[in-house]
């Protein structure tokens, strides 16, 4: 029996496992699902998240219960990346592989949050469409929201079930973008977060972080394996949810 954590992305909560839970579990696993701090139903306000660390707090109270001989197969999507990195960085020992579903990943040379700051510097106005940028904070640390509009939503959704979408438009809740000023200017730890076997998944429809920014992300900090869902896009547990637990089953096999 493999243990899974299955992190959720920006603006979503753990609601979005829905389908992916029950079948991992039906094929004998254990998963633990969360929300994020100000995600899905936890009860903090985004003004609440000051630090990166304090995004990622429900998820290093998962990892800061289980005993130290116990292994988990964590998994990221989209924006839960960049806090999954986070943890990694700070319980290694508790990971047998970090699994990014296409996902912000940081390296161990810049900042966590380069890879977004670049992303969002990566799209047009066109394709920004009604992604909000929102700020929050003080003079002396500003910070950023980030909101997910029913138009730039729906390009996120673009193959799965409208009625997921529909879900979706009425559980949205404003993110924290993950800018330096959340991070801080260090990197994550060769010791830590560059020890771990990682593996990425690359959805090859996603017009929410397009492939080749999921490829670049590759390059740029280079994982153990990459695999691919062809038709998926940027939610592939709606659009593709049978496909992607058979990655997972394959990945937690083959990373014990």
């Amino acid at each position: 029996m493999k243990h899974y954590v299955l992190v959720h992305g920006g603006c979503h909560g753990a609601w979005c496992w829905y389908k992916v839970k029950p079948m991992l579990e039906h094929s004998g696993h254990r998963v633990t699902v969360f929300d994020l701090t100000a995600h899905g139903v936890n009860m903090s306000r985004v003004e609440d998240i000051q630090t990166l660390e304090d995004f990622a707090k429900p998820l290093l109270e998962v990892l800061e219960s289980f005993g130290s001989d116990d292994k988990v197969v964590l998994v990221a999507h989209s924006l839960g990346g960049i806090p999954a990195a986070l943890a990694a960085d700070m319980f290694p020992s508790k990971i047998s592989v970090a699994v990014f579903v296409t996902s912000f990943m940081p390296d161990t040379a810049n900042p966590p949050s380069y890879v977004f700051e670049k992303f969002l510097g990566s799209i047009t106005e066109e394709e920004r469409m009604d992604f909000e940028l929102g700020s929050y904070g003080t003079d002396d640390h500003p910070l950023k929201t980030a909101f997910l509009g029913p138009n730039y939503l729906k390009n996120m959704y673009l193959l799965s079930p409208i009625e997921d979408y529909e879900l979706a438009k009425m559980l949205m809740r404003v993110t924290p973008a993950i800018t330096s000023n959340l991070t801080g200017t260090k990197s994550l730890t060769a010791q830590g977060y560059g020890s771990i076997s990682r593996v990425y998944i690359v959805c090859g429809e996603d017009k929410g972080i397009r492939v080749d920014f999921q490829r670049w992300m590759i390059e740029n900090s280079p994982v153990k394996e990459v695999m691919e869902i062809k038709d998926a896009d940027h939610m592939p547990m709606f659009s593709k949810p049978h496909e992607l637990c058979d990655r997972l089953l394959k990945i937690a096999d083959k990373y014990p």
